[in-house]
């Protein structure tokens, strides 16, 4: 089954009962709909929903007027319809359509077909990137574990899909809390605030040096210092919204430590990321204590990258 797919499959499920508010929401949004929505682990329920539905809310822009109304109250995205049942909640749109609800249940699933397709870049046209209209086109990402603050050093590169870009929120995914890491830009941006690491932060937000135009190209490299290495998982993987170019990773390991199992994840699905099954092909360790590995025309909602044995362990990045 296909990503699209499977993500059409989970928002079928989420929107059973309350929706969003729904009980035990944390099982309840499945892996392809978490990289869709930025979550990750270590997100509490109520940053969950709030991810989820802003997400959600974002792509229903691009939706006709009465598919936007079926796929916002599918999921009790809206105060106003934040009714127990989804039954409750078909009614409620029928009676503003002015349609019967097996006409509101069908625009519901041609909704949820449309917002997949939109989270996967589909082909016509309109995509899930965050506001900003900006994608990225290569990324390269270097982890050193040998020593006491593992740190990641991220360049990318972006284009601006509209004109006066003047800002980027770069979404960073790292489980230890935000408040123990340090960042720092190297270039490219100045960050908006002082708040970068602010444990209730979601990204980098960076000023441009200048506006974009529209086609125009623009490079940013930010740091990340962690406060230990057991806070990290043994992973880090990349999952783009929108076709990227190239992904460059390297992870050094030390030449001190045991060199751990490495496997590649290249194009895997969310689920295969942590897995205990070893997923993959293993990839040796140099005698230096690094991988390097590329991964060229990326896929959106896909993950590349690397996952090893657990004990040195490292984090995930979107």
């Amino acid at each position: 089954m296909s990503g699209r797919a499977e993500l059409v499959r989970e928002l079928k499920s989420l929107r059973k009962g309350r929706g969003l508010f729904a009980g035990r929401v944390l099982e309840r949004v499945g892996p392809n709909l978490r990289a869709v929505c930025e979550v990750w682990d270590g997100d509490g329920p109520a940053a969950v929903r709030r991810k989820v539905a802003t997400r959600l809310a974002e792509l229903a822009e691009h939706l006709p007027a009465d598919l936007r109304l079926a796929a916002l109250a599918a999921f009790a995205v809206n105060d106003e319809v934040r009714l127990p049942r989804y039954q409750d909640r078909v009614l409620w749109v029928a009676i503003r359509l002015d349609r019967d609800q097996r006409t509101v249940r069908r625009r519901v699933d041609e909704a949820i077909d449309q917002l997949a397709e939109l989270a996967f870049g589909a082909p016509h046209g309109r995509t899930g990137e965050p506001a900003g209209a900006w994608r990225t086109t290569e990324l390269l990402v270097a982890m050193a574990l040998d020593r006491e603050r593992p740190e990641v050093l991220e360049q990318r590169r972006i284009v601006a899909d509209q004109d006066g870009l003047r800002e980027l929120d770069l979404a960073v995914s790292l489980p230890a809390g935000r408040c123990a890491m340090d960042i720092g830009v190297f270039y490219g941006g100045t960050p908006v605030d002082d708040a970068m690491a602010a444990s209730n932060r979601l990204g980098v937000a960076l000023a441009l040096p200048g506006p974009l135009s529209k086609g125009e190209s623009h490079d940013v490299a930010v740091r990340f210092r962690l406060p230990a290495a057991h806070a990290m998982r043994p992973y880090l993987v990349w999952v783009p919204r929108r076709p990227c170019e190239l992904f460059d990773l390297r992870v050094r390991f030390g030449r001190d430590m045991v060199a751990p199992r490495v496997w590649t994840l290249h194009g895997a699905a969310l689920r295969d990321v942590s897995d205990p099954v070893r997923y993959g092909h293993q990839y040796p360790v140099d005698r230096a204590g690094e991988i390097h590995l590329r991964f060229r025309q990326l896929t959106p909602g896909l993950a590349y990258g690397a996952r090893w044995e657990p004990g040195s362990e490292v984090s995930s990045h979107d």
